[in-house]
């Protein structure tokens, strides 16, 4: 069964150590794979990186680093593929994309 979700939640990602930090997610249909910043990666510890992946953004088009992270969503615990991007100047550091998406959750931007 598929939960509900809007276009802003909260996410929980695991990292070593029993490192674990809540923040808000933006959910974005138009992304192949969820991304996460840098910075947040590196405080949480999360690694190694599985692969690199390109990737097109409305900044161009790059390589990234891939790895996996353990996350809580509308409460549902999973780990799955995130891309490290350098999202300092944009509002949500975590984005939530179609790998997440499609087998979990329908979006309501009612919500």
């Amino acid at each position: 069964m598929r939960t509900i979700i809007g276009l802003v939640e909260p996410i929980t990602l695991f990292g070593v150590g029993g490192r674990r930090l809540t923040t808000y997610a933006k959910v974005d249909t138009g992304a192949t794979k969820s991304s996460i910043d840098s910075r947040l990666a590196a405080e949480l510890r999360l690694g190694p990186v599985l692969k690199s992946k390109m990737v097109k953004s409305a900044s161009g088009t790059r390589v990234r680093p891939v790895i996996k992270v353990g996350v809580i969503l509308k409460g549902k615990e999973f780990a799955t593929q995130f891309t490290i991007a350098d999202r300092q100047d944009m509002k949500y550091k975590v984005l939530i994309g179609l790998n997440i998406l499609k087998n979990h959750f329908i979006i309501d931007p009612k919500k």
